[in-house]
């Protein structure tokens, strides 16, 4: 299975000489933190289901000796391995360039990335391939853009909820946020790897 992730990298060696640029030019355009480390964590994983979409990869990766479970659990675990790489790899450019960050802004973009992917991923075992990489990206730039307005706009007008979560202590916030985040992407694994092994290539 450690061959199916590595596999992510070597069939992306020219779409990642984009990575580094990326990164610089939302850490030059003064970016929140969080997000660039989002932005970064988004790349690999979303370039290789872009990858396998475009050139039908399931075919060939079900004449090889993996199961459907081994396919569907490289890709999850691939992206948690890239995740913490891209957030490494970033990290040390934020550091380099003097631009502040902390952990937490690393475990937000991080836990950001995840729900994203959570809710993401199953789709390119649901509909059909062509343009779902495409709609994806595009409603990635949608929710970066309206995100945080929505979120202000409910936090203003659901004061009993925003006052319960502001008094909750950070141990708790983070935990019980990580919990969440971690249940929500044990689910999407499970609905993909049920879709993957029920589909016909």
């Amino acid at each position: 299975m450690f061959n199916l992730i590595r596999r992510d990298i070597i069939l992306q060696k020219k779409q990642l000489i984009l990575f580094i640029p990326i990164v610089l030019f939302f850490i030059y355009m003064d970016k929140h933190p969080a997000l660039i480390f989002l932005v970064a964590s988004i790349f690999i994983p979303l370039n290789a289901y872009a990858y396998d979409e475009k050139s039908e990869t399931n075919i060939l990766l079900n004449s090889l000796p993996y199961t459907r479970k081994e396919i569907i659990a490289s890709r999850y675990l691939g992206a948690i391995f890239y995740m913490g790489l891209a957030c490494g790899l970033t990290g040390l450019a934020l550091f380099f360039f003097d631009r502040p960050f902390t952990l937490t802004d690393m475990a937000i973009g991080g836990g950001l990335f995840l729900t994203f992917a959570a809710f993401t991923f199953p789709l390119f075992y649901i509909l059909k391939p062509g343009y779902i990489s495409t709609v994806v990206i595009i409603s990635f730039l949608l929710l970066a853009a309206a995100g945080p307005p929505v979120v202000i706009f409910f936090a203003e007008r659901l004061t009993a909820i925003s006052n319960f979560i502001m008094n909750l202590s950070d141990l708790v916030l983070y935990t019980g946020t990580a919990l969440v985040i971690i249940v929500i992407y044990g689910i999407s694994w499970g609905m993909s790897t049920v879709i993957y092994q029920r589909k016909v290539f």
